[in-house]
């Protein structure tokens, strides 16, 4: 009688351990895959906000050249509204980084980007637009840099 009630209390030792350990064994590999998922979304978000500020930069030089071109021209004026709309597709991207983000100084610095490439077209002179477009490149590469490590 002894050896058997042994035995129950040892089967039931190990079935609550086992559901223990499995239990763990769920929650870490759920973890996981949370965690892959929103390196994956971030990766993800971060780049295509790279692509966005790219484009909005270079629809801000191509404002700038057009309209020192021919101030007032259609094509002054349509570069003006693609700047807008590249402006527009910039801030989106903005908005998803600061969705998926928990690093207030990665926020920041993605801001920064932004307001940079934004700035670029009230340039004075070519110097001046080319100081400022250095600067968003440079806003942009910081901003890179410091998401990257998250994304590891």
């Amino acid at each position: 009688m002894d050896v058997a009630l042994i035995a129950v209390a040892g089967t039931l030792l190990g079935v609550i351990a086992t559901h223990w350990f499995q239990g763990r064994a769920t929650e870490r590999t759920a973890s996981l895959a949370r965690t892959e998922q929103l390196r994956q979304e971030r990766i993800a978000t971060y780049s295509a906000y790279a692509g966005a500020v790219v484009d909005y930069r270079h629809s801000q030089n191509d404002r700038w050249f057009r309209a020192l071109k021919e101030p007032g021209s259609e094509e002054a004026e349509e570069s003006r509204h693609a700047s807008y709309r590249r402006r527009t597709n910039a801030r989106q991207a903005l908005f998803r980084v600061q969705l998926v983000c928990d690093d207030p100084d990665v926020r920041r610095l993605a801001e920064l980007a932004f307001e940079e490439a934004h700035c670029m077209h009230e340039a004075e002179g070519e110097a001046e637009r080319a100081r400022r477009s250095a600067q968003a490149k440079e806003a942009l590469a910081v901003f890179i840099a410091a998401a990257a490590p998250g994304l590891r």
